[in-house]
């Protein structure tokens, strides 16, 4: 799929700004970086679907900041997503975390914690779910018979023909 003009001109932006992307990661959409990209690391083979937010801060600081004792406190944080993840659609990632390698964030969790190499983590808070691995097998036993070339072919046709509607 071809990107659009816009979606590469945001992209730059971001480099410009510090973002660290792999030039093999893959963005589904524009994922929102916020005011610290140059906080945020995104390794090789990652994919990052629609709709995730990273955030590198935490504002409600702003809340007592105007109080003396609390004039200097600030709450910032790196976001390190090492390589070959995946993070769900609608992920929000959260200041301070690191993603390990081969690891999965389900779609519309709140990382909040590290996650750990070959973990899939979801819900909110994300938690660990199950290990990278044993959803893979779960994956291999429950692959539908299909027509390799004619998914090829005619993905549509090929999956409605092994998902029909109902009536």
């Amino acid at each position: 799929m071809v990107k659009g003009l816009y979606y590469r001109w945001r992209i730059a932006q971001y480099k410009k700004r510090g973002l660290q992307l792999h030039e093999s990661a893959h963005l589904e959409g524009l994922p929102v970086f916020g005011s610290e990209p140059y906080l945020i690391s995104i390794g090789a083979k990652t994919t990052i679907a629609g709709g995730v937010v990273f955030l590198t801060h935490d504002g409600t600081t702003r809340l007592f900041r105007q109080q003396a004792k609390f004039a200097k406190v600030i709450k910032f944080g790196r976001i390190n997503i090492h390589e070959n993840c995946f993070i769900g659609y609608g992920s929000i990632l959260m200041p301070g975390i690191t993603i390990g390698p081969n690891s999965v964030v389900a779609a519309g969790s709140v990382v909040t914690k590290d996650v750990p190499p070959d973990t899939i983590v979801g819900g909110v808070p994300a938690k660990p779910i199950k290990g990278l691995w044993e959803y893979a097998e779960e994956v291999l036993a429950s692959v539908p018979d299909y027509d390799e070339a004619a998914m090829k072919a005619d993905k549509r046709a090929e999956l409605l023909r092994i998902y029909p509607y109902p009536w």
